[in-house]
């Protein structure tokens, strides 16, 4: 097999991956990692030797068969378990890094866990909800001097080589469940989506014959695992025989870029609007600016000729992303044109694509040799499209069937059965197909808003909350872009004859308003907070059912923008 030659994986469970991988490329690194900041390499017959001592430690302490929680930041150790977990037949259960204790108790509770690896930024959390659990769950720290997967390699080497055998044989069956992933939305309202081995490898498969991934690619494992692409992403990259390596931090990319050789990477937009428009300033700064649009001008001349100059040209930018990066991948949410246009010209294909949680998670993709800006390509060889009630402009909810649709929601067949239709998966998203077959997302049918970091936030969450507030009849939440990002802002309706009542000014309604938000925003994630909002006296748009028609009220509102009536919430 050659240097840029994929290797078409054909495992059908996350076990038969991993091996065939293995088996493939024994001696190709499997992941780069650092300990006290020395980098340590682990080849596929490596990993293997230590899944298996892994998973033979967990099989003999009674881990069989259980549900398996994981909580921490990206790392070697989190993987290597989430690994042993899944090749024994075990579910695991990934936790967001970033919930509260509480948030934590909750989806503990939910998810029917008896095992929790953790790693030690999170000891203090798992005290505080330890006790909570002392006869149900075992809690595990995974790193540092105590931690657990060292001794435990450790034991399950030492009883491999005394003839234990029952974790290594145990047959793991492509229907069997994987994983249990948390949608978002608030802690209590968020589903349980049931994984299957088959779910994640049939889209594994697809990905690996529908994109172009070598044996010689170094993957950045940036995006969290509790993310199904996050987590997902790893899993395509060991299949085909990649290394994988871990990011030192946000502001550590583009070194570690260039200290690993990374030659793909996973993102969302945030992350990758950042390091183009970093790049871009560095080259202003320069004052080559009409130097790089002279390049582009030339380079795709030449490609409509068939020559492609583009990593020769801008060598040097290319440098600056670290020497060896060749493809980037964008999910979660829309990448602004520009920054994917310009990526592109410069010789690094970057490519758009979309799915769910639920559909573990790909569904549609741009391909290296068809890219579509503005559309997040096409489905995936394994995946039917179809469009329910179409609007005027052919615009309908995107309804997909397909092997990598989720077994079902844990513990809610109603929800699953609402979801799930005739084998059909409604995905609650809008969208229509363009005339090349590439999917255009339209909209959210369930409202709910994705920040470009990938965070989903749900204005009905924030509003329930809003509405409470004495002076407030109604609200909606909506966002305004600030330095490339998306920001909160809430549309806040009252009563005008409050203010007669209370004696008081907009003004002064408006600073009781703002103190009654901050005391919200304290008990809600960052990225949830509302810091700016607008008042009106006017009903906004709604349904015969009174429900707010979001669409028509945001017209409303940037019909009528003015930056003067805005009014800020000071958090403390």
């Amino acid at each position: 097999m050659t240097k840029e030659q994929s290797y078409i994986n054909k495992g059908t469970t996350l076990k038969e991956l991993i091996y065939n991988a293995a088996g493939e490329f024994p001696n190709n690194n499997a992941f780069r990692f650092k300990e006290k900041g020395v980098i340590k390499t682990e080849s596929f017959s490596q990993l293997i030797r230590d899944i298996e001592a892994m998973g033979t430690a967990m099989f003999t302490r009674n881990f069989d068969g259980k549900n398996i929680g994981i909580i921490g930041e990206n790392s070697f150790q989190w993987y290597l378990c989430y690994l042993a977990v899944v090749c024994g037949g075990n579910i695991a259960v990934p936790f967001d890094k970033g919930l509260t204790a509480r948030e934590l108790e909750n989806c503990v509770e939910r998810s029917d866990i008896e095992f929790l690896f953790y790693d030690l930024k999170h000891k203090d959390m798992i005290e505080e909800i330890r006790g909570i659990f002392s006869d149900k769950v075992e809690f595990l720290c995974m790193d540092g001097d105590d931690g657990c997967v060292k001794p435990m390699l450790e034991e399950g080497r030492k009883k491999l080589e005394a003839g234990e055998r029952a974790y290594v044989s145990k047959e793991v069956k492509k229907e069997d469940i994987a994983v249990f992933l948390f949608t978002s939305g608030t802690t209590s309202d968020s589903k349980i989506v049931m994984l299957s081995h088959d779910n994640i490898a049939s889209n594994t498969r697809d990905m690996l014959e529908m994109e172009l991934f070598y044996p010689s690619d170094v993957n950045m494992a940036f995006l969290p695992f509790h993310h199904s692409f996050g987590l997902g992403a790893v899993m395509v990259f060991l299949s085909s025989g990649s290394d994988n390596v871990f990011c030192d931090g946000l502001k550590y990319v583009q070194k570690n870029f260039a200290e690993y050789g990374v030659s793909v990477f996973v993102g969302v937009p945030l992350i990758v609007e950042n390091l183009y428009n970093k790049v871009m300033k560095q080259v202003e700064k320069q004052g080559k600016t009409k130097t790089v649009n002279t390049g582009i001008k030339i380079s795709r001349f030449l490609m409509k000729l068939g020559i492609d100059m583009r990593r020769k040209i801008f060598a040097e930018i290319i440098e600056k992303l670290g020497g060896s990066l060749r493809l980037i991948i964008c999910g979660a949410a829309a990448l602004d044109k520009s920054v994917s246009q310009g990526l592109n010209d410069f010789g690094i294909t970057t490519i758009q694509g979309y799915g769910l949680t639920e559909t573990s998670p790909v569904l549609t993709a741009e391909r290296p040799w068809a890219l579509c800006a503005g559309t997040v390509g096409t489905p995936m060889k394994s995946v039917e499209v179809r469009f329910e009630d179409l609007d005027s402009n052919g615009i309908g909810e995107i309804v997909v069937k397909a092997p990598n649709v989720m077994v079902g929601y844990y513990k809610q067949p109603e929800e699953t059965a609402k979801n799930i239709k005739d084998g059909w998966f409604y995905t609650g998203d809008l969208g229509k197909l363009d005339s090349k077959g590439n999917l255009i997302i339209s909209g959210r049918k369930k409202n709910v808003i994705v920040l470009k970091n990938g965070k989903n936030v749900f204005p009905e969450e924030i509003e329930d909350l809003i509405d409470k507030i004495p002076y407030v009849s109604e609200s909606m939440i909506f966002t305004r872009e600030k330095h490339n990002e998306l920001v909160l802002w809430c549309e806040v309706g009252y009563d005008k004859e409050i203010l007669k009542d209370e004696n008081i000014t907009e003004e002064q309604l408006a600073e009781k308003i703002a103190a009654a938000m901050a005391q919200i925003n304290e008990v809600l994630p960052k990225y949830k907070h509302v810091n700016h909002f607008i008042l009106t006296d006017e009903p906004m748009v709604k349904t015969t059912t009174q429900k707010v028609k979001r669409r028509f009220e945001l017209e409303k509102i940037n019909a009528n923008w003015d930056d003067s009536k805005g009014y800020n919430v000071v958090s403390k």
